[in-house]
């Protein structure tokens, strides 16, 4: 399970956006499920999608399918960066940077 800050800005509707961008970049309606927005695609056997507290982050939680073929892994991969692109307002290398002063802040 990761946490992913959102961008500001970004935080209204979030639902929805959630929503709308799961449908547009994985091309599938997700279910509304478990606290948030559940979905399956390619590689993955099961993404869970929850809105954190106040809005400001988005939680998800992803099972892998042990048996996808490596064209099916990189095009899933490629599609759940785009989604977190899309629903963070950050892109991959700000998304790391993030991450890398959280977890020196944690020290």
């Amino acid at each position: 399970m990761q946490e992913f800050q959102v961008k500001r800005g970004h935080t209204k509707d979030l639902g929805g956006e959630v929503e709308r961008a799961i449908a547009d970049c994985f091309g599938v309606r997700p279910e509304k499920g478990e606290g948030g927005y559940v979905v399956s695609f390619g590689a993955l056997s099961k993404m869970t999608v929850r809105i954190g507290e106040g809005g400001k982050s988005v939680t998800i939680d992803t099972v892998s399918r042990r048996d996808a073929d490596e064209a099916t892994i990189l095009d899933t991969n490629r599609r759940f960066r785009t989604f977190l692109d899309r629903v963070t307002g950050f892109t991959s290398k700000e998304r790391v940077k993030r991450a890398k002063k959280s977890v020196e802040g944690a020290e």
